[in-house]
């Protein structure tokens, strides 16, 4: 595995995977890596012949400052975790190197980046938009690996591909989950002992809920999982939507759209999980 940190670098040994006709496979991640990454690395290996993995915490998509004073960030320890896998360029950049000058573009998205995450975190997506559509300038990757874990991130991602026109092929991967059920996120490791032993109730709460479909209406299920994983007196529910999986607008009725997904953000003492589960999805 290689380690690179300037793009210049970067593009000469992308540019000799072209001329031999290798398909270039890219996940990008903010590093403070888990099997839930690794994940990703496994499926583009699988689907590519030369695999790319960046790790750069993006000061762009923080509207919290705090947020991003404490993002983890475990370079060593993520660098150990990719030497594993097939791996074959680590991209670890500075911000000069990413952003050489300040990236003023305002991406219009729609209503995608107006509802849930938008809503709460506004500018983020954005910023979101402006890293990846760089790293896409320049690595210029066949593919790339995006975990539907950030379910909303991943539908920016395929507007913002079709807006520029990209000629990359987006790649949702599953959500991996701890064996309790508590979705991998590097923010895991912020949460104290207390709030990691709650916090598996989002997603129980969740399935949970996926039984509901035949008995309850979607504002019964909505009061269902938002009311039972705030009685933890721990866990706090900041929002629980049931969207349509492409538009993200929220549907009133089961019947309403061929593809409904639940969303949620819960705090846990300070810290921000998010997790979603598709409830219906006809190919």
């Amino acid at each position: 595995m290689k380690i690179v940190e300037k793009s210049k670098e970067l593009n000469a040994l992308i540019s000799g995977y072209k001329k031999d006709g290798l398909i270039v496979g890219f996940v990008p991640t903010m590093g403070a890596l888990h099997e839930g990454h690794l994940s990703l690395v496994d499926e583009a290996s699988k689907k590519s012949d030369v695999v790319i993995v960046s790790i750069f915490v993006n000061p762009n998509q923080f509207n919290n400052p705090n947020d991003l004073d404490k993002y983890p960030r475990t370079i060593d320890q993520d660098r150990e975790m990719l030497e594993q896998t097939k791996c074959a360029i680590l991209y670890y950049p500075s911000v000069e190197e990413v952003y050489p000058e300040e990236d003023k573009r305002i991406f219009d998205f729609g209503q995608l980046d107006k509802v849930m995450e938008g809503q709460f975190r506004p500018g983020h997506f954005n910023g979101v938009a402006q890293v990846v559509s760089r790293f896409f300038d320049l690595i210029n990757p066949d593919k790339a690996f995006f975990g539907e874990k950030d379910f909303q991130q991943l539908a920016i991602i395929k507007k913002m591909t079709k807006l520029l026109g990209y000629e990359i092929e987006i790649v949702p991967c599953a959500i991996i989950r701890e064996s309790d059920g508590l979705a991998m996120s590097s923010r895991n490791m912020l949460l104290t002992d207390e709030c990691r032993s709650e916090a598996p109730i989002i997603a129980q709460k969740l399935f949970e809920s996926k039984n509901l479909l035949s008995t309850k209406n979607i504002k019964e299920v909505i009061n269902f999982v938002t009311d039972e994983i705030n009685k933890s007196g721990i866990l706090e529910v900041e929002y629980f939507e049931i969207v349509d999986g492409d538009t993200l607008q929220p549907v009133n009725n089961w019947g309403d759209s061929d593809f409904v997904v639940g969303c949620i953000a819960v705090f846990a003492d300070k810290v921000r999980l998010i997790d979603n589960l598709i409830y219906k999805k006809l190919a």
